[in-house]
């Protein structure tokens, strides 16, 4: 967990986060993102993930906008997805980059030895760099995650870090963990949101497709979610863990941005199905031979939360329930999933 902080710290100011009211900060939205099976009342199969995430303010282009680094200009010179877009005066573009750990372990803690019919202990310690690019109605994210997996990702100190401080028993099989192996994954999500209802109660649906392509994971994904309540905010969902579902950054003329204690509260409930192709964390490291399991084609995420939005903050709690990863799985999967945004 200290590498991923260290490496935040170094990250951030390369990227010119500035004080509230200097007008050169990059960051305009900061977020927390923590899933835990504990909230599911579980200590198993993907046990826990945590990110934080900086979203830039508004910017008029990716090849010229003075607020950002010169290195990201430089880098969005050299990608042609961009130069298509350039004279789209309309859209919002965001730049995200984000920082986190993922957690997978079996489901019996006490056992030393290898459990032949169980998930591979396994962590992720990565970074993230996303594009974002939207209109009311659309939102279009381009990802890409590099990290490590293994040892390296220091998912068994992290781990063991959070059993000492809540004086739980530690898992005896880290030394069955997968190898390191360097961890790419490049990301697209489209996302689409439908208002059905302007009046109390506002309501609207989003839809989400897209895919994923690296050796940490290959699928193609699609989903929905629909939200009910008061003040509903302008973007687009809860946003969640899984890659390309950060999509917090605030619209125009966002509830959240209000002067009132309370700016908005509202109730969802969302699914995602991914078709899978590889998963490393099931699979197997790629180039060495290490522990897997029989992993299941079709997985389906279902979530019911609800969120509230005070003054340049959004406060979303779900219940995350998760069908069978893999053919030795007794049971399906539920977790707990928090996310923490502000925004200037």
């Amino acid at each position: 967990m200290k590498h991923l902080l260290i490496l935040f710290v170094v990250l951030f100011p390369t990227v010119g986060l500035g004080a509230e009211g200097d007008d050169e900060r990059f960051c305009s939205t900061i977020n927390l993102y923590l899933e835990n099976d504990l909230f599911g009342e579980t200590d198993q199969h993907y046990t826990n993930g945590i990110r934080f995430s900086c979203v830039s303010q508004d910017l008029s282009s990716y090849l010229k906008d003075p607020d950002l680094p010169d290195w990201v200009r430089e880098a969005n010179h050299r990608l042609r997805f961009f130069h298509s877009l350039k004279d789209a005066e309309t859209l919002q573009r965001n730049l995200v980059i984000s920082a986190g750990q993922l957690i997978f372990t079996p489901g019996e803690k006490d056992i030393s030895t290898l459990i032949e019919d169980d998930r591979p202990y396994a962590g992720y310690l990565y970074l993230g760099f996303a594009y974002h690019i939207r209109d009311r109605e659309q939102l279009d994210t381009l990802e890409l995650n590099v990290g490590m997996v293994g040892p390296a990702s220091l998912a068994e100190n992290a781990q063991d870090l959070i059993h000492d401080i809540r004086d739980i028993d530690k898992f005896q099989g880290w030394d069955h963990q997968l190898e390191n192996e360097l961890g790419l994954q490049l990301v697209y999500e489209h996302k689409r949101r439908y208002k059905l209802a302007k009046q109390w109660p506002n309501q609207d649906a989003i839809v989400h497709a897209g895919g994923s392509l690296g050796n940490v994971a290959t699928y193609l994904n699609f989903g929905a979610e629909y939200r009910i309540g008061w003040q509903l905010p302008e973007d687009f969902g809860t946003a969640a863990l899984r890659p390309g579902g950060d999509n917090s950054a605030p619209g125009r003329g966002d509830r959240r941005r209000c002067r009132l204690p309370i700016c908005g509260l509202h109730a969802f409930i969302s699914f995602d199905t991914r078709l899978v192709a590889r998963d490393i964390f099931l699979d197997g490291n790629t180039f060495e031979d290490s522990h897997r399991v029989d992993r299941r084609p079709v997985v389906g995420d279902a979530a019911v939360g609800f969120s509230f939005l005070l003054s340049g903050w959004k406060v979303s709690y779900a219940k995350v329930f998760r069908t069978r990863e893999f053919e030795e799985q007794r049971n399906t999967h539920q977790y707990g999933s928090l996310s923490i945004t502000y925004s200037w």
